[in-house]
């Protein structure tokens, strides 16, 4: 009997192929086309894993590591390995844990609890058995169960964060993968085997160990293992919190949410947020020549709302705060210089005129009065007012928000001993669950698309669709100059996802499938799933998370 062959297009040409053949064959065929390794496949605009299966004549578009989507599937199927490798090598009931916390750089921080600790020696065991597994190409399988089996699963193999994940699933299965029998939840596409994944370095750091991966510009090297301090104590910092409060996974935020008083937990974490706020202040404050603070961090890490919090609490301490943004030297939008894509680059450096900025700086600085420009974001043309005058005296601060804040070039003429560096982002430390983290961006998206919504007239699909040119201005601009800040602030509330939840929810559906950000809604969507809404009326008038769902004390 002849087979029946169906029609797949790749690249607009048509090729034939035998009826119900994995995508994995395919691939397989093309993969001298990419630089970089397929590991999934976009099939008639739904993305697949590549051990699916063609039925019908499709268009199918091949995912790489090189990708977003690729990257992230990778980290996942070699988080896999990770554990699959370090339970082989480790003495039998040695490990009590392995706990996935956060990134750091181009790596995993995870931590280990139980009798074996992560130490030189026993890294280089779990490396080479890595290594042996990906030689093998073992195959990383998947099957489909019912969510009360997956729960008994979980119970038998002792992950109660997964127990508690799945006690709130609205959802009848739940796809488990496995490896040589070692057999886990992971929330997100993987690879189709081991044979991919084989750029990876494990390193001991602190008290833990660092997973590293190569970066999306070059997949197939492993960069050097250079971590931030002062930004992986401030990640350290806030797991503490997220453990001192008892929520360090959303099932366990789901277990607050349902059995216990929200509000109280929201209250406790402001009042933690605010403590730290009052620290800084502090600090500023007994540091005299500090004359100028300087506030940087990426897209909606609540930069303004931090800086009017922070005046408050440098008021309280007999100062006065004059807040000043950056934007506000904008060049004329004629003369902002063009990106690679031809569109105005307003995140480089060139679009302000940093002498103007530099020369008003110093002569505030020396107590003379000086008339600020504010910057016409209608008109493209930087204006002057007659109510824009400043002067300022002994005991006055200039607080100056802005992306390039920690770059000293912005800076270059203002005295070193005159300046306090702060880095705020939202480094998300709550986690899916203890191997499934939840990337810092993921959590700064959905913040934009609630604040551009209700702010900027800017849609979901608007908004996820700009998301990759804000992400390479924050690489190039803001994250390179991070560790040079003497402090660091994680504007990341532990139970914020739950409240963003029911404001982002109905931008993400509004995106059809015919348009290209479909598949990074979908991915929202199901994310979003997992975690219990709660209300914002609870959210205190002046909380970050304010500045994004509207209502709060500083008009935002």
């Amino acid at each position: 009997m002849e087979q029946e062959m169906i029609q797949v297009t790749v690249g607009g040409r048509q090729y034939s192929y035998p009826k119900d053949c994995q995508y994995l064959q395919i691939a397989g065929d093309f993969r001298s086309h990419y630089p970089d390794d397929i590991i999934l496949v976009i099939a008639d605009g739904r993305l697949r894993e590549l051990h699916k299966h063609c039925r019908k004549n499709s268009v199918l578009e091949f995912v790489t590591t090189a990708d977003q989507i690729g990257q992230k599937a990778y980290e996942r199927s070699m988080t896999l390995l990770m554990l699959k490798a370090a339970y082989d090598v480790a003495d039998p009931d040695s490990i009590d844990r392995i706990r996935v916390e956060f990134s750091l750089q181009q790596g995993l921080y995870c931590t280990m609890t139980g009798k074996q600790k992560p130490d030189q020696a026993f890294l280089d065991r779990v490396t080479k058995r890595m290594e042996e597994l990906c030689g093998q190409d073992v195959p990383i399988r998947k099957r489909t169960v019912e969510t009360d089996k997956a729960v008994k699963l979980f119970r038998k193999y002792g992950m109660k964060d997964k127990v508690k994940l799945f006690h709130y699933r609205r959802v009848s299965k739940v796809n488990l993968y496995s490896l040589e029998g070692f057999e886990d939840y992971f929330y997100g596409y993987m690879a189709s085997s081991t044979g991919c994944l084989k750029y990876f370095a494990l390193y001991p750091y602190e008290d833990g160990f660092v997973l590293q991966m190569p970066v999306r510009s070059n997949t197939k090297e492993i960069p050097p293992f250079e971590p931030y301090e002062k930004l992986f104590h401030a990640n350290r910092r806030s797991t503490k919190w997220g453990d001192m409060l008892g929520i360090d996974t959303v099932g366990a935020l789901n277990d607050r949410v349902t059995e216990e008083n929200i509000h109280e937990l929201i209250l406790v974490q402001e009042a933690l947020q605010e403590q730290e706020i009052a620290s800084i202040a502090r600090t500023i404050y007994e540091q005299p020549s500090k004359r100028v603070v300087l506030i940087a961090g990426p897209s909606s890490s609540g930069k303004t709302t931090f800086s009017h919090r922070l005046s408050v609490q440098l008021k309280t301490l007999g100062l006065r705060p004059h807040p000043i943004p950056v934007d506000d030297y904008f060049i004329d939008r004629n003369k902002t210089p063009l990106d690679e894509y031809g569109q105005h680059d307003f995140e480089c450096l060139e679009a302000l005129d940093v002498e103007l900025f530099n020369r008003h700086m110093l002569r505030l600085l020396a107590g003379e009065r000086v008339q600020l420009p504010t910057y016409n974001f209608i008109t493209g043309v930087r204006e002057y007012k007659d109510d824009r005058f400043l002067q300022i005296g002994e005991n006055d601060i200039l607080v100056i928000e802005g992306i390039h804040c920690l770059n000293e070039a912005l800076t270059k003429d203002l005295p070193k001993e005159n300046k306090f560096k702060i880095y705020i982002s939202a480094l998300t430390t709550l986690n899916v669950d203890e191997h499934n983290r939840i990337p810092a961006t993921d959590g700064r998206l959905i913040r934009r698309i609630v604040r551009d919504a209700r702010t900027r007239g800017t849609n979901a699909r608007e908004t996820i669709a700009r998301w990759a040119s804000v992400r390479r201005g924050e690489e190039k601009n803001i994250f390179p100059y991070q560790e040079e800040a003497d402090v660091m602030f994680n504007s990341a509330l532990i139970y914020e996802l739950a409240v963003l939840k029911q404001y982002v929810e109905p931008g993400l559906f509004a995106i059809t499938e015919k348009e290209p950000e479909y598949q990074e809604a979908r991915r929202l969507l199901k994310f979003l799933d997992y975690f219990v809404g709660v209300s914002g009326e609870n959210v205190p008038m002046n909380s970050i998370l304010r500045e994004f769902i509207g209502g709060g004390c500083f008009d935002l």
